[in-house]
């Protein structure tokens, strides 16, 4: 029997209904969640991803702060603009769009956002907070990626889960938030010996590597629940995972489509991140 497709573009939506609901029960406190989205220079994906977050925020009663700043602007411009939103009482979210022009050093930029607003899940705070399995704002797509498994009723407590992948943006932290809902995990990566055969010992496997087509139908294991990250352009200008969908269905319980997986709940994981940073703000 086919695997079941995970519908990440409808799950959420339901996640980004129940987020307007809560962004109205702040703002009736007097308080409206606010995101700043900074975009330097004129990247035409980047462009797209930041018009996608903004109409995402309009829909969920988000107030977005746009702040668009040419590709020659200095470090110091940038720096600059992001003390000042770190000091804005109406911003609780800062998302910097990724990459960076080649003059701005990332790490600096990413270090300078104040933890608190800190949505995108990247300041090293953040990153160390979920390395101990603390309270923390969780990177969006990790964050997505444990949703959509959790949706299909697979137990994550006891399963051997595989990573694809050892990028600080999805690999590293989705591999710690698996471990601390107590799954055994490994991350394969270039260098490992035997993938076919980790991706075989997979209950749930995650895969983002950037491969189009590069897992198997064969090497998935009966039952397991397939996560493709992967977003590749193809010739014909189509896209594709990491996985061969039409392979690994026959094998698996459950798997995400490409598109209309992983993608749509990175957006509502930071929507979600965004109302979450207003509420803590009304503690302070």
């Amino acid at each position: 029997m086919p695997a079941s497709i995970i519908d990440g573009k409808a799950m959420a939506l339901s996640i980004r209904a129940e987020l307007a609901q809560q962004a109205l029960h702040l703002a009736s406190r007097g308080v409206k969640p606010g995101l700043a989205v900074v975009l330097v220079g004129s990247d035409p994906a980047s462009q797209v991803y930041v018009k996608m977050k903004r109409k995402a925020c309009a829909e969920a009663g988000i107030e977005s702060f746009a702040h668009d700043l040419a590709g020659d602007a200095s470090e110091k411009t940038l720096l600059g603009l992001i003390a000042r939103l770190n000091a804005d009482n109406a911003v609780h979210g800062i998302l910097v769009q990724l990459p960076l022009p080649k003059h701005i050093d990332e790490k600096k930029v990413l270090l300078a956002i104040d933890p608190a607003k800190d949505v995108d899940g990247f300041h090293p705070v953040n990153v160390g907070l979920l390395a101990l399995g603390e309270p923390c704002f969780a990177p969006c797509t990790p964050a997505g990626i444990i949703a959509l498994i959790e949706s299909t009723g697979k137990k994550i407590e006891g399963a051997n889960a595989v990573v694809l992948g050892r990028s600080n943006i999805v690999g590293k932290p989705v591999a710690a938030m698996l471990i601390k809902r107590n799954a055994t995990v490994t991350v394969c990566h270039s260098k490992t010996a035997d993938l076919a055969g980790e991706v075989g010992s997979a209950d749930i496997l995650v895969a983002a590597i950037g491969r189009p087509g590069f897992v198997k139908g064969p090497w998935i294991k009966p039952g397991a629940v397939v996560i493709d990250v992967g977003i590749n352009r193809l010739p014909d200008g189509k896209l594709a995972g990491d996985v061969d969908f039409k392979g690994a269905r026959e094998r698996a319980s459950a798997i995400t489509p490409v598109p209309g997986g992983v993608g749509p709940m990175t957006i509502a994981m930071l929507l979600k991140n965004t109302v979450e940073a207003a509420g803590r703000s009304t503690a302070r």
